[in-house]
């Protein structure tokens, strides 16, 4: 009985001492919490200037670089120790709901800053860069890359869009650029010596829509070979795209888009082979692939993608095919031999999907957000050209 009555008044003694602090508590501003907690550090990002879209665009990457939930995964599990939060998976790319968008989301930050350096968001971009940046996450970012059963990780699409980050810093002579493009390079050449070994045993094309595609990836990845002067990855992708499409005809664009398409596979194969052939071959080779091209200029012959839910992370999907659409249209014209009559009609068909997608491009979905102002970057941008 006494040890009861002792026990009864620690009892009513911590309630009285706990009531306090509750109604404390309760009185309080919101407690700030760690960064694991709260998801991500908030930052003040600088108003966008009226006439300029990118400032905008700069503005959706950096709201999710650093933004670690919602986030999808693609995790192969050895063991209950592969269990973790996506930054400790991911220390540098972990943000912006997945791998590889992270990763374009940093490219997009990448290419402001060199496209645009009187960008009011300079600050805040040099900032979130050196956040993600370090040596510490990029050997989190290696070893994680390296672990087992993990070769395919982010193959094609995400390696992709490493290595034209990687590009984007090679090009530039700033100092900073220059010592993240460094920081980068381990990564870097495990990505190329895996897509080294990869390209033999890939028998044949992917002809997806999504992110597994292979004549998009080989684009970006021929794009970095070229402007790092990696003369072996440039000869092993101009063999494998050759051998994968110069033969290929009637391309049937009249099937796309599918309906979760953010790439067309007649379109990008085409992007592809303009970087692989001369020119006179590739406006030969474009004639059997696409002969629905029209002569008379008119645009209305390929039409935007429709988008009836913009919060389905999915079916947004076909706002990202306009905008590749539109820079893949760009992109075949752009090497077309002076007077040729299919030009005209790849630039009105360009103009119309480019006007479709930009138009999109908000943060009233993250579903979106997340991820089609990299691609509306890279068109506004004409990435894809000016590597070439």
């Amino acid at each position: 009985m006494t040890q009861y009555r002792q026990s009864s008044r620690l009892l009513l003694q911590s309630k009285w001492m706990i009531l306090p602090l509750l109604a404390g508590l309760a009185a309080c501003e919101p407690v700030a919490l760690p960064d694991d907690a709260a998801n991500a550090t908030p930052i003040a990002i600088p108003d966008a200037r009226a006439d300029v879209l990118t400032d905008r665009f700069a503005g959706f990457a950096l709201a999710c670089v650093h933004k670690q939930y919602p986030n999808k995964i693609s995790h192969v599990l050895n063991g209950s120790d592969d269990v973790a939060a996506p930054r400790d998976l991911y220390p540098a790319f972990y943000g912006c709901f997945d791998w590889h968008s992270s990763v374009h989301g940093h490219w997009l930050l990448t290419r402001i800053l060199k496209t645009d350096p009187d960008t009011p968001m300079r600050d805040d971009i040099l900032a979130s860069l050196d956040r993600s940046f370090t040596k510490d996450n990029l050997a989190g970012e290696l070893a994680y890359y390296q672990g087992e059963d993990r070769g395919s990780f982010e193959r094609p699409y995400g390696i992709a869009w490493y290595l034209q980050l990687v590009a984007e810093l090679h090009e530039s002579d700033d100092e900073k650029l220059t010592e993240y493009r460094q920081i980068l390079a381990p990564l870097e050449d495990a990505i190329v010596a895996e897509t080294l070994q990869w390209l033999p045993k890939l028998a044949y094309p992917i002809r997806l829509g999504t992110h597994n595609q292979s004549a998009f990836a080989f684009g970006l990845m021929l794009d970095y070979a070229r402007t790092v002067g990696n003369a072996e990855l440039e000869q092993a992708l101009v063999a494998k795209s050759l051998e994968f499409h110069a033969s290929d005809r009637n391309c049937p664009l009249a099937y796309e888009p599918s309906g979760e398409d953010f790439l067309s596979p007649c379109l990008m194969e085409a992007d592809l082979m303009r970087r692989v052939m001369p020119t006179g071959e590739f406006s030969d080779w474009l004639r059997g692939f696409l002969p629905v091209i029209p002569t008379d200029g008119s645009g209305d012959w390929l039409t935007p993608g429709v988008v009836r839910d913009a919060s389905d992370g999915k079916l947004v999907h076909l706002d990202g095919v306009n905008l590749s659409r539109a820079w893949a249209l760009e992109g075949i014209a752009s090497v077309l031999p002076e007077g040729d009559q299919r030009i005209a009609a790849l630039l009105a068909a360009a103009k119309l999907h480019k006007e479709t997608g930009i138009a999109a491009v908000s943060d009233e979905h993250y579903s979106g957000s997340h991820w089609l102002a990299s691609f509306a970057t890279y068109l506004e941008t004409q990435r894809g050209i000016t590597a070439q």
